[in-house]
């Protein structure tokens, strides 16, 4: 696991390389001698910051000197890409062995408790928010009616699991125990380090409408976890541990959209969020705000 989430970084250090070459390469052929620039017609010009459906924007409010830009952006081989944003809710598809010695030894709940409705989800409030500030994408393949797109980068995978049960984790030993405390509020909450590696393929539909789809891989490094309870009784209680998750996870991912109206993602983990005893696997779906 640890040596797939290397080659993952590995590979987005090259295409992240060769983005920079390119923009390099780029810039040394636009800077051709040319007049002066007016600096009236310089100073009316100037710049926005939007966000939409097709993610965080940025450019300039001449719409000619926009249309030069994105062109000359659309030829280059290697190109970044900011700011793209999942939002979406968490399932869990639970293949424990409930019957074995692990997970009698980890729930520490009545026997006809231990099974997988012990971890019923409050779908609508378990939310997961994905995070990449920043993508580098190759361009594979560009005709007119087709493109293929490889990209890798860098950002944050975030679970929140708001359990329907008064569950609370126990550490040293790690355990799980039902509570006999009503809780507003009771969720497991995970963060990793996340490294995509994506294929990005669009279809012409129309003139000016693309159909997008995709698959890849993530791997994810786990940096940060932690159990929040709220109730009358206790307040606001966090507890910081590792509660024996792994440490490391692959996701299987894929996205589906119009290029500029909507997007949407799915993942699912292929590696069980836990190291032994329970083997839980996060199904994610939603929305995507930018892309490659």
């Amino acid at each position: 696991m640890r040596t797939k989430f290397c080659v993952l970084c590995a590979f987005g250090g090259l295409l992240f390389a060769g983005n920079s070459y390119g923009q390099e390469k780029t810039d040394s052929t636009v800077m051709a001698p040319h007049a002066a620039p007016n600096k009236r017609n310089q100073s009316s010009q100037g710049h926005y910051l939007s966000l939409t459906t097709g993610g965080f924007s940025f450019g300039y409010s001449d719409t000619a000197k926009q249309h030069q830009v994105d062109k000359r952006k659309e030829n280059q081989s290697f190109r970044m890409n900011y700011a793209i944003v999942d939002l979406g809710l968490n399932l869990l598809m639970d293949h424990t062995n409930y019957s074995g010695a692990a997970a009698r030894n980890l729930l520490e709940v009545p026997t006809n408790m231990q099974n997988k409705s012990l971890f019923d989800l409050r779908t609508w409030k378990s939310v997961n928010v994905n995070i990449y500030p920043w993508m580098v994408r190759f361009k594979a393949l560009k005709t007119r009616n087709q493109r293929i797109y490889i990209s890798s980068g860098i950002g944050l995978q975030l679970y929140n699991f708001r359990y329907e049960s008064p569950l609370t984790w126990t550490r040293n030993p790690v355990g799980v125990i039902m509570d006999t405390v009503s809780f507003k509020k009771d969720k497991l909450a995970l963060n990793y380090l996340s490294v995509p590696l994506m294929f990005t393929f669009k279809t012409r539909l129309r003139k000016d409408n693309w159909l997008v789809y995709g698959t890849g891989l993530s791997e994810g490094f786990l940096v940060e976890s932690w159990t929040k309870q709220e109730s009358g009784a206790r307040g606001k209680v966090k507890v910081f541990d590792q509660f024996g998750l792994n440490q490391f996870s692959t996701c299987f991912t894929a996205e589906i959209g119009i290029e500029g109206e909507f997007r949407l993602f799915f993942t699912y983990q292929l590696t069980s969020m836990f190291q032994s005893a329970l083997d839980q696997h996060p199904l994610c779906i939603g929305f995507r705000f930018g892309g490659i």
